[in-house]
C-alpha cells in the first residue's frame, strides 16, 4: 500500500478532512503503525491489525473499546479510539485489511530497553495501575483474542509438531535450543497455577509497550492492548521484568550482554508495590516463576517459527528468530538462576 492510500484511509474516519503526512513506526513485529502529523504536530496513530495473527478483529477492537473506557485516571494517561465514518472502532478495506486510529499521547515515548532505576520504577508502578483500573471490569465481557495464548501446552505441541516437519538442517543448527526446550518444559510443569485468580492482563507487557513522559520519565500509560484478555498475574509481571532487567535486545548475539539486573528488578518490584495491594499469596508466590516461564515463551515461540521457516514474527535475516530464541533461553536460564533471590525481594515488598 502506497503512502497516499495510507492518507486516503484516514479519510474513513472521523477527522478534519486535510494533508496529513505519515511517517512509519518500525518497532513492532505484528502490526503496521504510522504517525499521522498535521504539518509536523503528531495527531494520530494509524495501525493496521495482524488479521492472520488475529483473526477475530471485531472481538479484538471490542475489547480495546471497552477496556479504554476503564482506562483513565489521573495517573493513566487516556487514548482514544477514532471512529470511522460509520461509527465502527476500525476500517476494513475490500482487500480484507484493516485499520484502526488512536489519539497520539504528546510528549510521549517508549523505550526497548533500560539502565534508568526510574523507568524500572515507573514501568512497575503502572502496571500495577492498570491491574487496579481494569480490576472492575467484568472479564466475561472480553473475547479471547488469541485463546491459549501463553498455554504451556500448546507451545510445546506447536514446537514438537514443527520439529517433526521441518527440513534436518534446521533441527542440526537449532541443535543447541533444541535441547533446552526439552530441559526447560521439564521444570515447568512442576509449578501450579491452579489456584490463583484469573485476572484481565495485557499479555504482553514488555518495555516498549509502556508509553514514558519525554520530560519527567513519569509512565503515562500501556498500549498494544491487542492480546488484553483473560490471563495470571505473573504473565504481566514476567514479561515486563524479562524487558527491564535485560539491558541487551530481544536478539542479542553476545550473550554475555544479557543482564539480569537487581537493582532494576528492585525498582519495578517498588513501582508495583506503591499501588494498593492487590495481589494474593499465591499470585505472589508464582511471581517468580513468571519470570522464567514468560521469555522461555517467547523464545520456544521463536524457535518454533523458526522451524516453520518464518511464518509468524516479522524477521530481517534469515536467523533471526534463531537469534530471538538463543537470547530469551539466555536470560530464562539467568532467571532460574535467580528465582530464590526473586522470591526473597518480591516477599518483602509486597505481602503486606
Amino acid at each position: 500500500m502506497e503512502n497516499n492510500d495510507h492518507v486516503a484511509l484516514l479519510h474513513k474516519f472521523s477527522i478534519e478532512k486535510k494533508p496529513y503526512s505519515l511517517q512509519s513506526i518500525s518497532q513492532g513485529l505484528i502490526n503496521d503503525t504510522f504517525l499521522v502529523l498535521d504539518v509536523s504536530r503528531p495527531i494520530f496513530i494509524l495501525q493496521s491489525v495482524n488479521t492472520t495473527v488475529f483473526q477475530n478483529v471485531a472481538g479484538l477492537m471490542n475489547n480495546f473499546g471497552k477496556a479504554l473506557d476503564y482506562l483513565a485516571d489521573a495517573d493513566y494517561a487516556k487514548i482514544e479510539l477514532v471512529k470511522t465514518l460509520d461509527g465502527d472502532y476500525y476500517y476494513e478495506t475490500s482487500a480484507g485489511e484493516c485499520w484502526r486510529l488512536m489519539t497520539y499521547i504528546d510528549h510521549s515515548t517508549a523505550y526497548n530497553t533500560t539502565t534508568n532505576p526510574i523507568i524500572a520504577y515507573e514501568a512497575g508502578r503502572v502496571i500495577g495501575k492498570f491491574h487496579q483500573l481494569l480490576h472492575t471490569a467484568p472479564i466475561k465481557d472480553f473475547e479471547e483474542t488469541i485463546p491459549n495464548f501463553h498455554n504451556l501446552q500448546l507451545r510445546e505441541d506447536q514446537f514438537k509438531t514443527a520439529l517433526d516437519n521441518c527440513p534436518s538442517e534446521l533441527k542440526v543448527s537449532a541443535e543447541k535450543a533444541i535441547d533446552f526446550t526439552f530441559g526447560i518444559l521439564a521444570k515447568l510443569k512442576e509449578w501450579d497455577q491452579e489456584e490463583i485468580p484469573v485476572r484481565l492482563c495485557h499479555n504482553d507487557t514488555k518495555l516498549n509497550n509502556i508509553l514514558f513522559s519525554k520530560h519527567t520519565d513519569k509512565a503515562l500509560c500501556l498500549i498494544d492492548l491487542d492480546t488484553l484478555m483473560k490471563g495470571y498475574f505473573h504473565y504481566d509481571f514476567g514479561d515486563a521484568v524479562r524487558t527491564v532487567v535485560n539491558t541487551a535486545p530481544e536478539d542479542e548475539k553476545e550473550h554475555h550482554k544479557i543482564t539480569f539486573d537487581k537493582p532494576l528488578f528492585e525498582a519495578f518490584v517498588d513501582g508495583l508495590s506503591s499501588n494498593p495491594a492487590f495481589l494474593t499469596a499465591k499470585e505472589i508466590d508464582l511471581l517468580s516463576m513468571g519470570v522464567v516461564l514468560m521469555p522461555f515463551l517467547h523464545g520456544i515461540r521463536a524457535l518454533t517459527d523458526y522451524l516453520n521457516g518464518n511464518i509468524y514474527y516479522k524477521v530481517a535475516y534469515e536467523n533471526q528468530n534463531m537469534d530471538r530464541a538463543l537470547s530469551l533461553y539466555n536470560f530464562t536460564q539467568k532467571a532460574l538462576d535467580q528465582v530464590p533471590y526473586m522470591n526473597e525481594v518480591v516477599k518483602e515488598k509486597l505481602m503486606n
